[in-house]
């Protein structure tokens, strides 16, 4: 297919989609660096062998999970004409990804509560490396959020509907990316001690 072919708002979609793909390339090479660091640290002799994750991680995945499913539905929702359902469902995944924060926070309540920092003397290099990707992941959740606000928005004020979906469409992407990307970290942590 000629990308060039078309008209002007299939080229600027295309452009847009392009864009979107390329930052979420980029956040994936961001966390790419941070977990080959992460490997290459664990053969560290002060690497914590017996660390166990906050359970308020695992909820948190749950939620972002939950989160995607809704604002998947609500899509279709959209597409539908349904409205009404279209609107609960975006103003619960919105309800949903607060629930995250708030689990990620529980989370690091946890980690300092077994006493481990992320500076100074009760700090392991372990927690410093958990501390930091989930930072940067709520970095980029925050960034989700402040889409999924604008999704919110563009949605009360009647600008998508069944063949008008291209901004919905970036949104949900960059959504399930975030959702996605906290999986993978999950398992990671889980799964490579």
């Amino acid at each position: 297919m000629d990308l060039t072919q078309g008209s002007d708002e299939m080229k600027h979609g295309r452009a847009k989609k392009m864009m979107l793909w390329f930052g979420m390339i980029s956040m994936t090479m961001t966390f790419a660096g941070l977990m080959s660091a992460y490997v290459v640290s664990k053969n560290r002799p002060d690497w914590l062998n017996d660390f166990e994750l906050p359970v308020a991680f695992l909820w948190s995945t749950i939620v972002i999970t939950a989160s995607s499913i809704t604002l998947h539905f609500s899509k279709k929702m959209i597409q539908g004409g349904n409205r009404r359902n279209a609107s609960a469902l975006l103003i619960g995944t919105l309800i949903l990804a607060i629930l995250f924060i708030v689990f990620q926070i529980y989370g690091f309540t946890e980690i300092l509560n077994q006493g481990y920092w992320f500076t100074g003397a009760e700090s392991t290099v372990t927690t410093s490396f958990i501390y930091i990707l989930v930072c940067v992941h709520l970095a980029h959740l925050l960034a989700g959020i402040i889409v999924l606000l604008v999704l919110i928005y563009n949605h009360f004020k009647q600008r998508y509907k069944a063949g008008q979906m291209l901004g919905f469409e970036l949104g949900e992407t960059f959504w399930h990316f975030v959702d996605a990307l906290w999986i993978f970290l999950i398992l990671f942590f889980y799964f490579y001690r």
